[in-house]
């Protein structure tokens, strides 16, 4: 007899979320920076098991629930995939002398005072040019942060600067997964959904970039010149440094502008670093491959291995060693099993109905226009934590508050920047989300301790929620008279006030 649903309760609802804060609390406390290496996993995993357990209290079979996290971690496979081909990527680029190159450069050009900035303002531009803030992290990403190593800088600073820059191009690249999937799921047009994201993005940015400036300036390095120098050399010793060994970032970059999805391209990407490994760093191939095989064994026995299990440098110089040591596939397996626990207790709060349960309840304190527009973003950025996916973080709360956005004849663009104001740009701040445990696997920094340098991924939801009270630019639909039918809607500023609109 199949036993009849039950709505759950609010207390089913937020009872797996409060031990799952908790436990990664705990998880945190006891375990530091090693918190992802596996405790946040058992944590994710035991409340996916509390929140099973209500769903079959509340009637739901077995195998409906085993249906929801198959398809939950289905939609990951492509992050994964992602994520595999740059551990490749940046293993063969290591080897081939592209990233020691970019660094050998950088380390020439990036002054130490104006380094943030400029970190951030390079991977801005790069992203809005390829939409996609993961490539950025894969590619410019590994080689400012060895940069950053190498002039003394702070690796958290660093990576807050290149994921501040990184979110801010994807979010307005027509190009980006996510720009598109907003509007989409609110219903309106994408360059409507650009135009009207400038207003919390653009402020946002600007003060990002203020920030870094004077955090620049009160850069207190100790590394001198001449230990730059000294690093200078050794890369000269390692590897055959050349313009062109960057041909293989050039050739990624050209592919993910030209709309190649990141997978393929950063394959493509990763196979030319292997191509040209082999043809410029035979020294380096040669003193890693086992004594007795022939040149080309050598060469396909190195560029294999380095493909899944990354380069490891033994010079005796141990910030060399550091700073060019890494890849491979074998490198993102602990991030691809976070993804998964996290996405496991993701898909069960939303197939039984836990996740909607709690969006319900918010919206029934949504009295005013920047309650809910504030609502709106607080559940993107709340279902970033508890469902790990900015791609869930978008879709469930832009279904759950539509039909709201209507009701109140609000346009959808309003919905559709709340929902990349609180979705999109906060998914890296979060350790357990996809797009958090990403960013540490390729920048190699906790989030825990890069997220309070991730200063635009903060200000763009908080200026949101800041203009959404002060009522400026949200665009309300005007309902026609019937002569005025032959088009339904129109879409105009509401004076909230004089002087004053609405926006989000």
């Amino acid at each position: 007899m199949i036993k009849k649903r039950q709505k759950p309760t609010l207390f089913d609802a937020l009872f797996p979320i409060a031990v799952l804060l908790c436990l990664l609390f705990l998880a945190v406390y006891y375990f530091g920076d090693d918190s992802s290496s596996g405790p946040n996993q058992i944590a994710l995993m035991l409340c996916a098991g509390i929140a099973c357990i209500i769903g079959l209290k509340n009637g739901y079979q077995r195998h409906e629930i085993e249906e929801g996290i198959v398809k939950g971690i289905s939609l990951t496979l492509g992050a994964i995939l992602i994520l595999l081909a740059v551990g490749s990527l940046i293993g063969t680029w290591l080897l081939a002398g592209t990233v020691p190159t970019m660094i050998y450069f950088g380390l020439q050009i990036l002054n130490p005072q104006y380094f943030y900035i400029c970190c951030c303002i390079i991977c801005a531009l790069v992203a809005l040019c390829i939409g996609s803030s993961w490539t950025v992290a894969a590619t410019i990403g590994v080689a400012l942060m060895g940069v950053s190593s190498g002039i003394g800088a702070s690796g958290p600073m660093t990576a807050g600067a290149i994921i501040s820059g990184a979110y801010f191009g994807d979010k307005l690249s027509p190009l980006s997964d996510t720009t598109n999937l907003a509007p989409a799921i609110a219903g309106t047009e994408l360059f409507v959904h650009i135009e009207n994201m400038m207003w919390s993005t653009v402020p946002s940015f600007v003060i990002t970039l203020i920030l870094f400036f004077f955090l620049g300036l009160n850069n207190t390095s100790q590394v001198s010149n001449t230990d730059i120098e000294q690093l200078l050399v050794s890369l000269e010793s390692e590897f055959f440094i050349a313009w062109y060994l960057l041909l293989p970032l050039f050739i990624t970059l050209l592919l993910a502008v030209n709309k190649m999805p990141a997978f393929p391209a950063i394959g493509i990407g990763a196979i030319a670093g292997a191509v040209w490994a082999v043809l410029f760093q035979q020294d380096l191939i040669i003193y890693y491959a086992n004594d007795g095989l022939s040149a080309v064994e050598a060469n396909i026995m190195v560029v294999w291995q380095v493909m899944f299990a990354g380069v490891s440098l033994d010079t005796g110089n141990k910030v060399v060693d550091n700073l060019l040591s890494g890849g491979g596939m074998g490198s993102m397996l602990n991030t691809i099993w976070l993804i998964i626990s996290a996405m496991t207790f993701g898909s069960i709060m939303e197939k039984v109905g836990l996740l909607k349960r709690v969006v319900e309840s918010l919206i029934g304190v949504t009295s005013s226009v920047g309650t809910l527009i504030s609502t709106t973003i607080v559940t993107a950025f709340g279902t970033n934590c508890i469902a790990a996916d900015q791609y869930i973080a978008i879709v469930m709360p832009g279904r759950m508050f539509k039909d709201e956005y209507t009701r109140r004849s609000l346009a959808p663009e309003n919905l559709s920047r709340a929902l990349e104001d609180g979705g999109t740009v906060t998914s890296p701040l979060i350790p357990w989300n996809t797009c958090g445990a990403y960013m540490q696997s390729v920048l190699l920094i906790n989030p825990l301790d890069y997220a309070v340098f991730c200063f635009f991924n903060w200000l763009s939801p908080i200026i949101g929620i800041i203009c959404a009270y002060a009522g400026f630019k949200v665009k309300y639909l005007m309902v026609k008279t019937s002569a005025e039918k032959s088009s339904s809607v129109n879409v105009m500023d509401s004076p909230l006030s004089a002087g004053r609109h609405d926006f989000t």
